[in-house]
């Protein structure tokens, strides 16, 4: 990565919460920030849809008549007055045309006691937006105020970290930041989200969306937006973003010049530009001199394309470590025509011929992706480029790919390392922490 990026980064975002920032941002809706994208022109409602609360899978099966009376609708409930976007509490969800990623988004809204809203991101519930003095909906938690994952099943991000709504007749502003589904909200300068999963509601077995429209929710009160500005975040930054909002207390595993606290298959790996390289056409593990029990690890890894290694988790030192160890968790260019024929136990993040990861978080091939993994007990999670693709207890496994045992799956040490497959695949920034 380069030194200088997070200077800039910073900058930027000392820029954007300044009040000096916001007041120009607030003089003309059509005028982004600089790095940033006006998603409302400040006139008219080009670039949107109309769309109810519609699980997004459906979308492309919808019928064109369908798609035709939401946009009328849409064009009903929804004006534009003064450089600001209105809706009368009624009708379809204002939809983006565009579908997005990780992003950072800045936005701006003004409601009405009573009245019930928020923002959906990847086409998913959502960021909400509550009356906060309305005792009706203190028995759901409208009284701790706006900004948080009120979807959510779990608590983490539910509810939000402090009440930072303002009085009715004030416009409150939003700064979202979306990695993977790794979510953190600030309304109004002060942090009500910090960096919670935001969970898939339309399929809770199923991770977040790995991209999606944005939809500003009509709930029964008026409600208007202004400043409506994104930014696509680029995979160097959001693999920065996730690491440096990964608060734990990490050790770095790799010096970035050559292969010191190493050992197994040494003479099949290289040093290249700051990775760790496994050399085409060799293979075997190579592991830390250290053996962890409960740990965590997170690195990044970029694939050729093709190309096939895999992490080696409680490996015991000789063998191979998919069935000798705990497991081998595949590292693998998913989308190589030469690969579409596998077990799904077989393809990324899986814990090979065990337990399958989900599909569709890993970045095209040579791009470097971020990953974390944690295991607990029997338990193992890996979370890619901010999105868990895998949360397992192995113990509980009993049936696996070509009715193979696997031995070490019960493993409670051993050393953490990388299987090679003869593909030049590379590691580097990897830290792990002892859980």
């Amino acid at each position: 990565m380069k030194l200088h990026f997070g200077l800039i980064l910073s900058s930027l975002t000392l820029l954007l919460s300044s009040p000096v920032a916001r007041l120009l941002a607030q003089q003309n809706s059509s005028n982004p920030p600089s790095g940033f994208t006006a998603l409302f022109n400040g006139k008219d409602l080009e670039g949107w849809h109309g769309r109810p609360h519609l699980d997004p899978r459906k979308w492309a099966e919808t019928s064109e008549e369908k798609k035709q009376e939401w946009l009328a609708d849409m064009r009903t409930h929804w004006t534009v007055s003064d450089g600001v976007l209105v809706n009368d509490g009624h009708g379809v969800f204002l939809t983006s045309n565009k579908e997005y990623g990780d992003i950072e988004l800045l936005i701006d809204y003004k409601t009405v006691p009573k009245a019930d809203s928020g923002i959906y991101l990847r086409g998913t519930p959502q960021v909400q937006i509550w009356d906060h003095t309305n005792e009706k909906e203190f028995k759901n938690g409208g009284d701790k105020g706006s900004g948080a994952l009120w979807n959510n099943k779990s608590d983490l991000g539910k509810f939000p970290l402090v009440l930072a709504d303002k009085p009715f007749g004030e416009w409150n502003s939003f700064r979202i930041v979306q990695v993977g589904a790794r979510t953190s909200v600030w309304l109004n300068g002060q942090q009500v989200v910090d960096n919670a999963i935001m969970e898939n509601f339309w399929d809770a077995a199923s991770p977040l969306f790995s991209k999606g429209v944005i939809q500003l929710q009509t709930h029964g009160g008026e409600i208007a937006w202004r400043n409506l500005f994104i930014r696509e975040i680029d995979t160097e930054e959001a693999n920065k973003w996730l690491r440096e909002n990964d608060k734990g207390s990490y050790t770095s595993l790799f010096n970035g010049t050559d292969l010191s606290g190493w050992k197994g298959a040494v003479d099949n790996y290289e040093v290249v530009d700051g990775a760790i390289r496994c050399k085409s056409g060799h293979g075997g593990v190579l592991h830390t001199t250290d053996e962890y029990s409960d740990f965590s690890v997170r690195l990044e890894f970029q694939i050729p394309p093709g190309g096939n290694n895999g992490l080696a988790i409680r490996y015991p030192g000789k063998g191979d470590t998919a069935y000798v160890g705990m497991c081998e968790l595949q590292v693998l260019d998913n989308e190589h025509p030469k690969y579409a024929n596998l077990d799904v136990r077989q393809y990324h993040g899986s814990a090979y011929g065990i337990a399958a990861a989900k599909r569709g978080y890993l970045r095209p091939a040579g791009q470097w992706n971020y990953q974390k993994v944690t295991v607990i007990g029997s338990t193992i999670r890996v979370e890619l480029n901010g999105t868990e693709i895998l949360h397992g207890d192995l113990s509980l496994v009993n049936e696996y790919m070509a009715k193979s045992p696997h031995p070490g799956k019960d493993r409670v040490s051993g050393y953490f390392g990388f299987a090679g497959h003869n593909d030049p695949v590379r590691f580097r920034a990897i830290d792990i922490q002892a859980e």
